[in-house]
């Protein structure tokens, strides 16, 4: 899916983008606890933009697991919104009420590995 190669390849362009930030410009501004935060968000949405550019290889070629790719897919661009964008504002804005929302993120991103694993198993 087009959509989820553009998305994928969003994620990870602004995720080496606030690395960089988090290394230099948040140094000075941050305590380290919450430069580690931020970095963990960092992190994973590098790791869930390089798993949604596959999941995007993955939807033009085998149809009969469409269903499952499309769901592993929007769960792992929801995960990351809920993951990463809860520790963003935690570590940036000190919105400690954001902090629920990171588990449901996290499940999110457990979910979409599992709805991949589905579809490797239904794999001709």
């Amino acid at each position: 899916m087009q959509l989820f190669l553009a998305i994928a390849a969003i994620l990870g362009g602004l995720s080496v983008a606030g690395g960089a930030f988090a290394s230099h410009a948040l140094q000075a501004q941050l305590t380290e606890r919450a430069i580690a935060v931020f970095q963990t968000g960092i992190r994973y949405q590098m790791y869930h933009a390089l798993a949604l550019l596959a999941v995007a290889m993955l939807v033009g070629n085998v149809k009969q697991t469409l269903p499952w790719l499309t769901a592993a897919g929007w769960l792992f661009v929801a995960g990351v919104v809920m993951f990463s964008g809860s520790l963003y504002l935690i570590s940036l804005a000190g919105l400690k009420a954001f902090g629920p929302i990171t588990p449901i993120g996290g499940v999110a991103l457990i979910a979409g590995w599992m709805c991949l694993a589905i579809a490797a198993l239904k794999l001709p």
